[in-house]
């Protein structure tokens, strides 16, 4: 292998990491999963996400391989997506990390705390006003 080509297979390693772990990726491929849905039923059901950034992320996805469109030739035309079958492997590592995160949730709330208190601070001084400051 070239060092460009090791370069450029580690932009797109990144870049794909990336786009997995970006939140709203996540969400989607979880909603996928149990059955295709349309466009506006997906946005219902990832609460806080705007209709453009859904169109951005389905769109990733779908370059990504990782969702399908399908476009009904209805009047109006329908648009479907689904999870393509490497769209259903990564929902299934996703799937493994959610059990994890219900696994160690307690200790991750203790180590928090823990951690916190280690770490708190004194309370802040006190402001200067504009007039202390000269």
């Amino acid at each position: 292998m070239t060092p460009s080509t090791s370069a450029d297979n580690g932009a797109l390693l990144r870049e794909v990491l990336a786009r997995i772990g970006d939140k709203w990726s996540v969400i989607v491929i979880c909603r996928l999963d149990g059955q295709p849905r349309r466009f506006n039923e997906l946005r219902r059901l990832t609460e806080g996400i705007t209709q453009r950034m859904l169109s951005a992320t389905l769109r990733h996805l779908e370059r990504d391989g990782l969702v399908r469109r399908t476009v009904y030739a209805t009047v109006p035309p329908q648009v479907e997506y689904a999870l393509t079958e490497r769209g259903h492997s990564l929902h299934a590592i996703l799937y493994r990390l959610v059990d994890w995160t219900d696994d160690h949730l307690a200790g991750i709330q203790a180590s928090r705390a823990a951690y916190d208190t280690a770490h708190a601070t004194d309370p802040a001084p006190p402001a200067v006003s504009m007039g202390d400051a000269r």
